[in-house]
């Protein structure tokens, strides 16, 4: 009699064990093919021509994001048509800010040069040298 309690004891266990796993790994393969179910409603920058290796990028616009051709932006553009420091992306509040950092080709906003720091909405383009960039939810 012991012996059969301890087998559906066993099995029990052994089952539990396989649901846990399925659960787990239906939830990371949500989250691994970019099907999460809840949206983080945070705008994101995201690589619609460039080189081949930035393509496709998506980058939350959480913070302050730099870009440019130097090793310590946020986001690192090898053409030489971008400055080391470029541009600058920042949220303040719920607005997002961009910011032409003295560059030496310029900052295109949506086809216009910017000078001075300029408001961004979503579906912005902004190009920079060979590499363009919009603005897109989440």
């Amino acid at each position: 009699m012991v012996d059969i309690v301890l087998l559906v004891g066993k099995l029990l266990l052994i089952a539990l064990l396989y649901l846990f796993l399925f659960a787990a790994i239906k939830t990371g393969v949500g989250q691994v093919s970019g099907r999460g179910k809840a949206s983080s409603g945070v705008p994101e920058l995201v690589v619609v021509r460039g080189p081949a290796e930035l393509k496709g990028m998506r980058v939350p616009l959480e913070g302050p994001v730099v870009i440019g051709r130097s090793p310590g932006s946020d986001i690192v553009i090898a053409d030489d048509f971008i400055s080391a420091i470029h541009a600058r992306i920042v949220p303040e509040g719920e607005d997002l800010v961009l910011e032409d950092l003295g560059s030496t080709n310029g900052t295109v906003l949506n086809g216009t040069t910017i000078t001075k720091t300029r408001s961004l909405k979503i579906g912005d383009r902004i190009d920079l040298g060979s590499v363009r960039l919009e603005v897109r939810s989440s």
